[in-house]
C-alpha cells in the first residue's frame, strides 16, 4: 500500500526505511466542464489548487507511451508501472520492476534482467527482499535510447520499447514467464552479462550459459551464431528481427526449453467463473511462432495457483519471493478455489443484549458529527464504512428508526461527493484515464495511489443503501456514479475506452498494488490487503442487491483470489513463504521484492498486525480459513508489543475472534469500557461482531452455500447457517454439506440447515463408509466395514526436516483387490481428524495412489496439501478441500486394484495422531 489508512493525517513516510461488464458507456467522457452521471455528476478538470500526477519534484507528468498505446487507457499500479509512469526526473526508463521467476529493469541500452534467489533481511530484521540485480541486459549493438516507453500490455504482460533514431527493440516480459521474448532492428543482437560467463552448451543459434550461478539459454534465428567475447554475446539476425532468452530450472532443462524459444507470447488473459459455491479462473498466454509451428509455451505459477490447480506441473520449479514457483508446460492452466462468502452483517443470536447494542447503536446515530470531521476521500470513506456496517446491525434487532437515520446521513453524504460543484467532487483526468476525488489524500491525486482503497469505502456502502433503497441505486439516480467508481479502481472490461482493466488488481500475483507508479527500488507495494477485499466484498454486495451478476461475480473473483494471495503472502499461513531467516510470522506490507513487518506510518506492532485486518466487515470472514495462522498473528503480536493490543485492540480482538471467539470475548469483557474505537470501528459493530461470533462460533470455511452472500459458524460441532437473498422472490440456499435454508425475499436467514451434515465441498467430502468410500482401520488397512473400533494412530515425527511431498515414515493404509469404473468428473476425497496435542508447527500430509491392476506398480498418485495443526489440544478436520499438491499418472478403471493411503508429518519435530474406524476417517475414491 502506498500511503493511505488509519494514521496520523500528517505522516505519509516510512516508520523503518526500505530499500465491459455492466458499468454503463465505454466511451470516453464528452468536453465539457460537468459530466453527468444518473443523478450525479463529476468534472473533467481539477478543482482549483489542487494537482494531478507528478513527478517526486512536483512537476505534472503525462504518460510515457509509444504512439500505438498513447490512446489506451494506463493500468497503473501495476507491477511495471514506472515504464508508463516517469516518477523521477532522472530516471525516464524504470524502476526495478519484479515479474517473478525474473527481475528487470529498463535502461538506454536495453532490458536488464536477474533472477534474485538468496534473500536478504534489512531494516533491522524487519524486512526480507529477494533484490533485483542484473546477470544480463538484452539489447542491441549500439543502442543508446533516450528513454523506454510501455508499447503494449495484457492482463499480466507488458512490451516496453527503446528508439534511438536507428536502432529499435521491444521486450515482452511478464508474471510467471522464464523467457524474454525480443524484437528488434538496426543491430545486432546483443546480451551484456554482469560478468564473464560459463558457457554450457554451444549450437550454433543456440547458447547455454551460466551467469552469477543462474543458467540462462540464448536463441537466435535459425542460422545464426551467438559470438562470446568477454562479457558481451551478440548474434546477427541473419534479415530476421526476433531472438529470445529463457532462465533455465537447471542446465539439463535445455531442451525443454528450446523447444518454444520461438514460441513468442503475444498476450495474456484470464477468465473467471462464480457458480455453485466455487469461483473458476483460466489463466491463458497467446503466443505466434516465429519459427516452425511450435504454439505451446512454459510457465510459472505462483504457490497460491499452484495450490488450486489440478493440471499437471513439470518437476521444475524457481524461487520468489513469494515461495516456490512451479512449472506448466501449456499456454494455460485453471485453478479451482471455494467461493470466500459475504454477509451484509453477522446473523442474529442470542448471544446480543439488544438493549446494550441499541446504547451503542444510538452513540453514533445521535453524535454531533457522525463523520468526524472527514473532508478527503480517505477519511470520508473510513466514516461512511463505520455507519454502513451498523445498518443491518440495526435493522436485525428492529430498530429500524436508527436504521433510516444511518442510511440518511450516508445518502446525504454520498450525494455530496457524487455531485460535481461542491466542495467535494470527482474529477476525470482524461490524460491519465482516472478518476481522482477531491479533496484526495495520500497522494490518490500526485501519484494515483490506493484508489481502490479509498473507494472501497463509497461501493461498500453504496451496496448497504442499495440493500434498502433499490430506487437511490438505479442507474438514472445515484447508480450510475457508484459504478464509475467501480470503472476507474476495478473495471471489468477490457474494451472501456475511459478506463484501463483492472486498475489496481494484478490478475496473475493474486493481489492488487497500491502505488501509482511503482516507482521504488523494491518494486510496487501494497499494505493494506484488507482494504483491497473490502472493494471485492462491496463488489459482491452491491452486485446482488442490484442484479448486477456480472458485477456480483467479479467481486467472488478478486475476493477468493487475493484471500489465497493474502494467506500465503502477508501471513505465510504454511510456513513456506517467508525465508527461514526473516523472524516474523506476517507482514504489514508486501513488496515485488519481498515483504515488510512495517507499515507507512508505524513501527507499532498493533497496527503492523491489525493494517491487513480493517476494516471489520462481512467480507473478512475468509480470514477465518486458517485459523493457527491467526493464533500465531496474534502471540506475535502481543510479544512485539510487550502485551496485549491497546490502541487498536478493538479490531484486533475481532480478528482473534475469527479463530477463538471464547478468547477474544474474554478481552472485550475485561477491556471494553475504556477504550477509543479505532476510526474506522464502533463499540456497536464491535460488540455485535464478537458477541455473535462467541454465540454462533468461529466461520466455517470448509462449508459453503451456492450463492455469494452465504457464510456458515460451527460451535461445539453444531453449524449455524446464514444467507442473505437480496432478490425479489423468497429462494432455498444449498450447502455443501447438505444443508439448506430457505431464505425469504429481501431477507436475511438463519439457522440450523434442513438435512445438513458434515462438509460436503467440491469434490465431494466422503460420508460413512459404503462401496467406494473406506475407512481408516488401525493395523494399515482400508475397510468399506463401519461395525469397528474406534482409534487412533501415531504419525511419526518430521524429525525437524521440511518433508513437504516426500512421505517420510508414514502411516499406511491400504486394500487390494478392488473393481470400479472410473466417474465422470469425481475426483478423490478424504475426511480426517488429526491431532497434534500441544506441540507446534507439526503439519500431517495426504498422499492417495492407485494401482489400477494390482501388478505392484502404482499408476496414479495424487499428494495433498499439507494441514498446518495448531497447538491445541483437540481433534481437527483435514479434508482434500486443502487441495492437491501434485499429481503424478493418470487414472482408469480398477480391476483388481490397489487403494493406499499414506498419512505423515510434513513438517515440525513431534508425533501427531489420526483418528481411525470412525466416519471421520475415511478416503472416497472416483469409482463405481
Amino acid at each position: 500500500m502506498q500511503a493511505s489508512l488509519s494514521r496520523p493525517v500528517a505522516a505519509t513516510v516510512l516508520a523503518i526505511a526500505l530499500a465491459a461488464v455492466g458499468l454503463g458507456p465505454a466511451a470516453s467522457p464528452a468536453a465539457a466542464a460537468t459530466i453527468p452521471a444518473g443523478s450525479g455528476s463529476y468534472t473533467d478538470s481539477r478543482p482549483a489548487g489542487t494537482s494531478g500526477p507528478t513527478t517526486n519534484t512536483g512537476a505534472p507528468v503525462t504518460p510515457k507511451l509509444t504512439a500505438a498505446a498513447k490512446d489506451k487507457p494506463v493500468p497503473t499500479n501495476d507491477w511495471w508501472s514506472s515504464l508508463a509512469y516517469q516518477r523521477y526526473g532522472d530516471n525516464p526508463y524504470s524502476t526495478p520492476m519484479y515479474g517473478h521467476p525474473l527481475t528487470y529493469q529498463a535502461t538506454s541500452g536495453g532490458l536488464e534482467v536477474g533472477y534474485p534467489t538468496t534473500p536478504a533481511v534489512v531494516g533491522a530484521g524487519r524486512q526480507y527482499e529477494y533484490a533485483h540485480k542484473a546477470d544480463l541486459t538484452v539489447g542491441l549493438s549500439g543502442l543508446n535510447s533516450p528513454d523506454t516507453k510501455a508499447d503494449d500490455w495484457s492482463d499480466w504482460t507488458v512490451t516496453p520499447y527503446w528508439s534511438d533514431g536507428t536502432r529499435t527493440l521491444r521486450t515482452t516480459i511478464g508474471h510467471g514467464m522464464p523467457f524474454v521474448y525480443a524484437k528488434g532492428s538496426g543491430g545486432d543482437a546483443r546480451i551484456t552479462t554482469a560478468g564473464t560467463p560459463t558457457v554450457f552448451a554451444d549450437n550454433g543459434n543456440v547458447l547455454g550459459v551460466t551467469v552469477a550461478g543462474h543458467h540462462y539459454a540464448l536463441f537466435a534465428p535459425t542460422g545464426s551464431d551467438w559470438a562470446v567475447s568477454g562479457s558481451t554475446i551478440t548474434a546477427g539476425l541473419g534479415g530476421k528481427d526476433y531472438f529470445s532468452l529463457a532462465v533455465l530450472p537447471s542446465t539439463d532443462a535445455l531442451a525443454t526449453y528450446r523447444k518454444y524459444a520461438f514460441s513468442f507470447v503475444t498476450g495474456s488473459k484470464v477468465a473467471w467463473e462464480s457458480t455453485g459455491g466455487a469461483v473458476k479462473a483460466t489463466y491463458s498466454l497467446t503466443t505466434e511462432a516465429k519459427e516452425g509451428t511450435e504454439r505451446g509455451t512454459l510457465q510459472a505459477l505462483y504457490r497460491h495457483q499452484w495450490l488450486h490447480t489440478t493440471d499437471v506441473l513439470t518437476p521444475y520449479t524457481y524461487v520468489s519471493p513469494r515461495g516456490t514457483m512451479k512449472v506448466r508446460e501449456s499456454a494455460s492452466f485453471t485453478t479451482s478455489q471455494k467461493n470466500q462468502g459475504v454477509l451484509p452483517a453477522l446473523p442474529a443470536s442470542s448471544g446480543v443484549d439488544k438493549a446494550r447494542l441499541t446504547g451503542y447503536l444510538n452513540e453514533v446515530a445521535n453524535a454531533s458529527d457522525p463523520f468526524s470531521g472527514a473532508s478527503d476521500t480517505y477519511w470520508t470513506g473510513k466514516a461512511l464504512g463505520r455507519l454502513a456496517q451498523l445498518v443491518p446491525v440495526a435493522d436485525q434487532i428492529g430498530q429500524t428508526g436508527i436504521r433510516d437515520k444511518l442510511l440518511g446521513l450516508m445518502k446525504g453524504r454520498l450525494q455530496e461527493w457524487f455531485t460535481a460543484g461542491g466542495a467535494s467532487e470527482f474529477s476525470y483526468d482524461k490524460s491519465w484515464k482516472t478518476l481522482t476525488g477531491y479533496p484526495a489524500s495520500y497522494g490518490s491525486d500526485t501519484e494515483l495511489n490506493d484508489h481502490h482503497f479509498h473507494y472501497s469505502y463509497y461501493v461498500y456502502a453504496a451496496a448497504i443503501v442499495a440493500q434498502y433503497d433499490q430506487a437511490w441505486a438505479a442507474d438514472s439516480a445515484w447508480g450510475t456514479m457508484v459504478k464509475t467508481l467501480v470503472r476507474d479502481a476495478a473495471n471489468p472490461s477490457r474494451t472501456d475506452a475511459a478506463y484501463p482493466f483492472l486498475r489496481g488488481f494484478d490478475v496473475y500475483a493474486g493481489h492488487s498494488w497500491a502505488s501509482g507508479h511503482q516507482g521504488f527500488a523494491a518494486g510496487n507495494n501494497q499494505e493494506s490487503s484488507s482494504e483491497s477485499i473490502n472493494l471485492s466484498a462491496g463488489l459482491v454486495l452491491w452486485g446482488a442487491a442490484t442484479g448486477d451478476t456480472g458485477l456480483r461475480d467479479l467481486g467472488s473473483y478478486l475476493l477468493t483470489t487475493e484471500s489465497e494471495a493474502i494467506t500465503q503472502y502477508w501471513f505465510d499461513a504454511d510456513q513456506q513463504v517467508f525465508p527461514g531467516s526473516f523472524g516474523h510470522d506476517t507482514v504489514g506490507m508486501v513488496w515485488g521484492s519481498g515483504g515488510a513487518y512495517s507499515t507507512w506510518w508505524t513501527a507499532n506492532p498493533e497496527e503492523i498486525h491489525g493494517i491487513n485486518v480493517l476494516p471489520v466487515t462481512g467480507g473478512s470472514l475468509h480470514l477465518a480459513r486458517e485459523k493457527a495462522a491467526i493464533k500465531r498473528n496474534i502471540a506475535e503480536m502481543e510479544r512485539e508489543n510487550g502485551g496485549p493490543a491497546v490502541e487498536w485492540r478493538d479490531l484486533l480482538w475481532e480478528f482473534e475472534s475469527l479463530a477463538d471467539p471464547a478468547a477474544a470475548k474474554a478481552k472485550w469483557d475485561a477491556g471494553n469500557a475504556g477504550y477509543t474505537p479505532e476510526q474506522g470501528e464502533s463499540k456497536a459493530h464491535t460488540y455485535h461482531w464478537i458477541s455473535t461470533l462467541d454465540s454462533v462460533g468461529a466461520p466455517d470455511l470448509t462449508v459453503s452455500g451456492n450463492i455469494p452472500t452465504s457464510a456458515v459458524f460451527t460451535r461445539n460441532g453444531v453449524r449455524t447457517y446464514s444467507a442473505h437473498n437480496h432478490g425479489s422472490t423468497a429462494r432455498t440456499v444449498t450447502f455443501s454439506d447438505g444443508a439448506t435454508l430457505s431464505v425469504p425475499a429481501r431477507s436475511t436467514a438463519t439457522g440450523t440447515g434442513t438435512g445438513g451434515g458434515d462438509p460436503d465441498p467440491d469434490p465431494e467430502e466422503p460420508g460413512p463408509s459404503t462401496g467406494n468410500t473406506f475407512r481408516l482401520k488401525s493395523g494399515g488397512t482400508l475397510t468399506t466395514a463401519t461395525d469397528g473400533a474406534a482409534g487412533a494412530d501415531t504419525l511419526a515425527s518430521a524429525d525437524g526436516v521440511n518433508r513437504d511431498g516426500t512421505p517420510y515414515r508414514p502411516t499406511v493404509y491400504e486394500i487390494k483387490k478392488v473393481d470400479g469404473t472410473l466417474a465422470s468428473g469425481a475426483s478423490t476425497a478424504f475426511r480426517l481428524r488429526v491431532d497434534a496435542g500441544t506441540k507446534v508447527g507439526l503439519a500431517p500430509q495426504v498422499r492417495v495412489s492407485y494401482d489400477l491392476t494390482g501388478d505392484g506398480s502404482f499408476d496414479r498418485a495424487e499428494t495433498f496439501r499439507y494441514f498446518a495443526t495448531d497447538p491445541v489440544t483437540g481433534w481437527e478436520e483435514y479434508t482434500q478441500a486443502v487441495g492437491t499438491r501434485s499429481v503424478t499418472g493418470s487414472l482408469g478403471n480398477l480391476k483388481g486394484g490397489t487403494v493406499r493411503l499414506e498419512i505423515w508429518n510434513a513438517l515440525g519435530n513431534g508425533t501427531s495422531q489420526v483418528q481411525t474406524g470412525t466416519d471421520a476417517a475415511v478416503v472416497k475414491i472416483p469409482f463405481v
